[in-house]
């Protein structure tokens, strides 16, 4: 518990400029950029080291992003599954059994894989948590993070300073406190600092269930010739649930598996014996006498929650502390990494003097939104299989799954129309495992973005669920487009912007936009002119995607999003300048 304490100005010597509560990838992310950008910050977790269990695993394009600024996207990379290899969603009887239908998943189909290949330089990768939590956590230490593990959250009192934070030593029991100028929490779905700091908490709690089954077995022979990461069982023996299938993921192709099913919460916990949980796993495999070594049982719930606010005065939360939801559509942790970002610069940046405090306002109205919608899309990912078990399932048969899968096999009529059925439940749930836009369509409407002054809603050209859709509108992700730098190498567009700093981005007509910032000389700005020998546009691909006259600017944030766009040149440097000024004191919230 605690009280914002206007008195409490006293206690002004500071132990650290941040404290992070959490090293999950929300509180290491966080650590990371903050130490890249030269911040001192301290993270505590309450556990002896890092994620032991492969929780998280789906890395979408914007995660990847991000590592590439933080400058660990290759080494992210060696630890992954590659794109290639994640493949097709299956639905078969068996892992041995009988092949039912295939979706093309995660923009590997021949029809989407372009939007992939267009919308970013950075592919999909299957990464899981244990695998990246230490490439995080390391990259944080070696710039200069501080941590200590084993180390509990208590309690916090804020006052016009910063923020004072009890904690707890695990090991020997030692209680003391902790003087920060900020306090974020990372602390997961179960977040005390969230609790503590009241925020609001729209949803519901543990609303399914489903046993999760970590297991060693070389499935090789099933699945090397068709590799996929997910494999969707039709069986009798996971017919229940609210997904109604059992799963087979791959964690390390092709020797270490989750095998998962649901059970009906109102019951209590599922029987998990091994002689039960052996046997669910030979069946869903299809081989009675696999030879399997069980590694770890748990049970998890579904979740459906989220912040409608994520701070209150120095202290902020991210992650899962803010927003709960399943696992469906594989938002989780790219959408804790996303967060760390956002908040990790504005930091950075009042800390800095670069920006008003009321830069960090921007963080809940901008991450909220994303939250709300990413719990609301992962619950309706799961939904969304009724369609699927539907068409393999007849209600009233003594056996309704065998009964649907042999409608579906039928030739006459029903057969007709169970497979023209599961064709529309499978395109479906492409918005599950093709949702692109889902994941790089996030718009910023904060006082860190300034609107072009003739602002109209955005026309949606397609889906935007399923599409990703490049635009330099302020509020949007710079687009991805192809150079050349100097050496003749292909950089992208997101490799000329970022690393903590705001850049002006313009064209070699706009060269008063080059003398404005020039006179300007801001230490968090640069300025990037495409065209120039260092920045080339052969393909003219940036001429395509930007939106802007070759005299006009871009104002990009660390983060990658543009806070400001002029469609056409400034009359003169000394208009450019008024014009620039202007927008980085509304942006960042101080004096021109």
């Amino acid at each position: 518990m605690s009280q914002r304490n206007p008195n409490a100005g006293a206690a002004t010597a500071f132990d650290t400029d941040v404290l992070v509560v959490g090293s999950g990838p929300m509180g290491a992310t966080t650590a990371l950029a903050l130490a890249t950008y030269g911040v001192k910050v301290h993270m505590v977790s309450r556990w002896n080291w890092l994620a032991d269990t492969p929780r998280a695993h789906i890395t979408n394009q914007r995660a990847m992003e991000v590592y590439r600024d933080l400058q660990i996207e290759e080494e992210a990379h060696r630890y992954a599954t590659p794109w290639e290899l994640m493949g097709d969603c299956l639905f078969t009887t068996s892992l041995a059994g009988e092949e039912l239908v295939r979706l093309r998943s995660w923009g590997t189909g021949d029809a989407r894989k372009s939007d992939y290949l267009q919308g970013s330089p950075c592919p999909l990768v299957d990464l899981i948590q244990p695998n990246i939590e230490p490439i995080l956590f390391k990259s944080a230490a070696e710039r200069g993070a501080t941590f200590a593990t084993n180390t509990e959250y208590q309690a916090y009192v804020q006052d016009e300073q910063g923020v004072t934070v009890s904690l707890k030593d695990r090991l020997t029991g030692r209680e003391y406190t902790l003087r920060a100028k900020y306090l974020v929490g990372a602390d997961g779905a179960r977040s005390q600092v969230a609790q503590d700091i009241g925020l609001p908490i729209s949803g519901e709690m543990a609303r399914a269930g489903t046993l999760y089954t970590l297991f060693n077995a070389d499935l090789s022979a099933y699945v090397a010739h068709r590799p996929s990461i997910l494999h969707w069982i039709v069986s009798p023996d996971a017919s229940f649930g609210e997904i109604g299938l059992g799963l087979l993921r791959a964690v390390k192709p092709w020797t270490q598996w989750i095998a998962g099913w649901g059970f009906d919460i109102s019951k209590g916990d599922p029987d998990q014996s091994d002689e039960t949980v052996l046997r669910k796993i030979r069946v869903l495999v299809g081989d009675p006498k696999l030879d399997v070594e069980i590694v770890r049982k748990s049970v998890w719930y579904v979740n459906q929650a989220y912040a409608t606010e994520y701070s209150r005065g120095r202290v902020f939360c991210g992650g899962d502390a803010v927003h709960r939801h399943p696992p469906s559509s594989g938002l989780g942790l790219n959408t804790c990494v996303q967060d760390a970002f956002n908040l990790a610069w504005k930091l950075a940046f009042v800390l800095k003097g670069y920006a008003g405090e009321a830069l960090l306002e921007s963080y809940s109205d901008e991450r909220a939104p994303v939250g709300k919608q990413i719990v609301e899309r992962a619950n309706q990912s799961r939904l969304d299989y009724a369609p699927i078990r539907q068409v393999f399932s007849v209600e009233g048969a003594e056996n309704p799954v065998a009964a649907g899968i042999a409608r579906f096999k039928d030739p006459g009529a029903a057969g007709a129309q169970a497979r023209k059925d599961v064709q529309a439940a499978l395109e479906l749930k492409n918005r599950e495992f093709n949702a692109q836009g889902v994941e790089m369509n996030q718009r910023y409407a904060s006082a860190a973005v300034m609107a072009d002054d003739d602002a109209r809603p955005e026309p949606w050209l397609r889906d935007p669920e399923l599409y990703l859709q490049a635009t330099t509108r302020p509020g949007a992700k710079l687009p991805h487009a192809w150079l050349i730098d100097a050496r003749g190498r292909r950089i992208s567009t997101l490799d000329v912007v970022g690393r903590g700093q705001f850049t002006l981005v313009t064209g070699l007509s706009g060269q008063a936009w080059v003398e404005a910032a020039e006179q300007l000389a801001r230490p968090c700005l640069r300025t990037v002119v495409i065209g120039e020998r260092e920045n080339q546009d052969p393909w003219c691909d940036w001429q395509r995607l930007r939106e802007i006259e070759e005299d006009g600017v871009l104002l990009v944030r660390p983060d990658g999003y543009v806070a400001w766009r002029q469609h056409s040149g400034a009359s003169s440097v000394t208009d450019a300048r008024r014009l620039l000024e202007r927008a980085l004191s509304r942006v960042l919230n101080i004096g021109a």
